[in-house]
């Protein structure tokens, strides 16, 4: 079967889930890709996938990677929607990444714009640039947004029936598809009830967090609060502030009423 004729099929997902998106965007950031301390990828002209039930995928025309540094592997993958993926390892600054970057060579005819094109794990790099600016976990979805408000509605934090935090001068985070969380000044909670934790984790919206452990009602709950220290531009009005998980507190009030607890996938098992 030749190559024009593999792109003409279309994808069998799409039959069976007629409400399944894979949509593709330019992007005139240039974005680079880094390991070993060199840089892999580098491009004003990747597309940037959204795709149903899916993290945004940066996919970069093959003439913008250093290819030369890269070995096809035996390891393959098939997608409904996108067709068969081929593999690549990369070496690079004395590091190896095993099958690091794939690729959809005579992918099917609804997703024929990334035919050839290359798309990294995140992960299995050590660093992504958009512009001069490192950038966390993932590609940022344009579709996702961030709202940071000032309210003075009066916000309590119950943890092990102990109060733990109270304010009148949080900051709401509104996130597009996440549960709202309440940002609490320092010299409102209960620092002496804290333990700073080794824990971090990123954000491409937010950047990196640290974490404390609390100490409430005779038990520790461990790494139940996280704070931005030097959060990303977009979300400076959190720098420094305290947010406590909705989802494993007792409770938290606003304005006097119980707020809904969140299912996430860091609610109590």
């Amino acid at each position: 079967m030749s190559n024009m004729t593999a792109l003409r099929q279309p994808a069998p997902g799409f039959a069976e889930h007629p409400d399944y998106r894979v949509d593709f965007a330019p992007c005139a950031k240039r974005v680079r890709v880094m390991l070993g301390g060199e840089t892999i990828a580098c491009s004003t002209r990747v597309m940037l996938m959204r795709e149903t039930r899916h993290i945004p995928v940066y996919y970069f025309p093959r003439d913008d990677v250093r290819t030369e540094a890269m070995t096809r592997t035996d390891h393959s993958s098939f997608c409904p929607f996108k067709g068969d993926a081929s593999y690549w390892s990369i070496e690079a600054g004395g590091k190896t990444a095993e099958n690091a970057v794939w690729s959809y060579q005579n992918p099917f005819a609804e997703t024929a714009q990334i035919k050839d094109a290359m798309a990294f794990y995140w992960d299995r790099v050590d660093a992504w640039y958009e512009e001069d600016e490192e950038v966390f976990v993932h590609a940022r979805d344009p579709l996702v947004r961030i709202d940071i408000l000032d309210s003075r509605r009066p916000v309590r934090v119950v943890l092990g029936g102990e109060t733990v935090a109270e304010t009148e001068r949080a900051r709401f985070l509104f996130e597009t598809g996440q549960p709202t969380r309440y940002y609490i000044p320092a010299d409102d909670a209960r620092m002496e009830r804290l333990t700073r934790t080794e824990t971090r984790t990123r954000c491409p919206y937010k950047g990196e967090a640290v974490y404390w452990s609390a100490e409430a009602g005779g038990e520790t709950f461990e790494d139940v609060v996280w704070s931005y220290p030097a959060p990303v531009h977009e979300s400076a009005r959190i720098e420094g502030y305290l947010c406590f998980f909705n989802e494993r507190v007792d409770e938290i009030t606003v304005d006097g009423a119980p707020v809904a607890k969140p299912a996430t996938k860091w609610s109590k098992g």
